[in-house]
């Protein structure tokens, strides 16, 4: 999965610039951006702000906070000067994601407190590509962007928005500027950031509808694996994935993380929920790693992690995992990350080609 994100925000940043240029000679102030409190010189203004603040926090690995800094355009700034400054900061977002490795995460508060680089590169356009609309409206001219653009945040910071019939549509109405036939307007809104989990050894990481759908034609994903993978569980996991976001019942959290090591940055596996947790709070959990990582206790640490996470939660209260009878290494790895065989009425089993057991984990506490 070749990375586009560095692409997606130049075609963002120069088609905001395109639509600034033709409205040089209009009073900014004089007009509200359409529904925000700010008038159309105080949204480029902030599009421009928010670059330099994702660039900031990318290239300096911020871990708890904003760095605190803010831009400060000169008072004699014009209208020309401030698209040179959304070109400019723009510019050097692009080349921080493009100079940054796919592994780092810096801090952004929503909703898990960090992201790597696409996801960075997502808030971005959605910034520049957001507010154009707001300052074309605002000033009555029209403005649309490249398909791709609306597609890539989509599917990078939105996870959990069920697609709609063309993807410009749907992200306005995702974030409150428009409506869609047979859906409730949006009142309150918020990207939705990967979330990643660590281990000592691994980290999981979330895989986003764009990582999804490339992994289940085939690609890697946007990760880079030991040889031997992605296995072919993990794949089918990432079909699942695109089919509960077609559905809209997709939440991310209890979607498929991928098993990166740490040393080396490799991808050994996948692992996941099978949908989001029943009206009793039950949630079923499924694994695979490619064969060259097996034997090393990656799983059932990974497993361990992923179970106490959900846990946690109030909206959990069981997590089970159904394993072939005769595949004991699996059964293994479910018992060392605190999984119980449940009692034989409670299994399910499919006596025609194989027989399946069921282990459990409850919440404690």
């Amino acid at each position: 999965m070749r990375d586009i994100s560095g692409e997606r925000l130049e075609q963002a940043v120069a088609s905001c610039a395109a639509l600034l240029r033709t409205v040089t000679d209009r009073d900014w102030t004089a007009a509200r951006a359409g529904r925000t409190d700010w008038n159309c010189h105080e949204t480029v203004v902030h599009v421009a702000d928010d670059l330099i603040a994702y660039a900031g926090n990318l290239a300096g690995r911020a871990q708890e906070k904003y760095v605190p800094f803010d831009l400060a355009p000169h008072d004699d700034a014009d209208n020309a000067d401030l698209i040179h400054i959304v070109e400019t900061t723009g510019a050097i977002l692009t080349a921080t994601i493009r100079t940054t490795p796919p592994e780092i995460r810096a801090f952004h508060p929503y909703p898990f407190r960090s992201a790597n680089r696409d996801g960075f590169a997502a808030m971005g356009i959605a910034e520049v590509i957001l507010h154009t609309h707001d300052i074309a409206e605002g000033l009555g001219v029209a403005y649309e962007p490249p398909a791709a653009l609306p597609e890539f945040v989509l599917t990078r910071i939105f996870p959990h928005i069920q697609p709609g019939p063309d993807h410009w549509r749907t992200l306005l109405w995702a974030t409150g500027r428009g409506d869609l036939p047979g859906r409730e307007p949006v009142t309150e809104w918020r990207w939705n950031n990967n979330l990643v989990l660590s281990t000592d050894r691994l980290t999981l990481q979330g895989v986003t509808p764009a990582s999804a759908a490339d992994l289940s034609v085939g690609g890697d994903g946007g990760f880079t694996w030991v040889v031997g993978g992605p296995y072919e569980g993990t794949r089918e996991a990432a079909g699942m994935v695109l089919k509960a976001r077609e559905a809209g019942v997709h939440r991310p959290e209890f979607g498929l993380f991928i098993l990166v090591r740490r040393e080396d940055g490799l991808a050994v596996g996948g692992m996941g929920f099978h949908g989001v947790p029943d009206e009793e709070g039950r949630a079923e959990v499924g694994y695979d790693l490619v064969e060259g990582a097996r034997g090393r206790g990656y799983a059932s640490e990974a497993l361990t992690a992923l179970s106490e996470w959900a846990l946690a939660r109030d909206d959990v209260d069981v997590l089970y995992a159904t394993v072939e009878a005769d595949n004991l290494p699996s059964q293994a790895v479910a018992t060392r990350a605190g999984y119980v065989r449940a009692p034989q009425e409670e299994e399910r089993q499919e006596t025609a080609d194989r027989t399946l057991q069921l282990y459990t984990r409850p919440a404690t506490g």
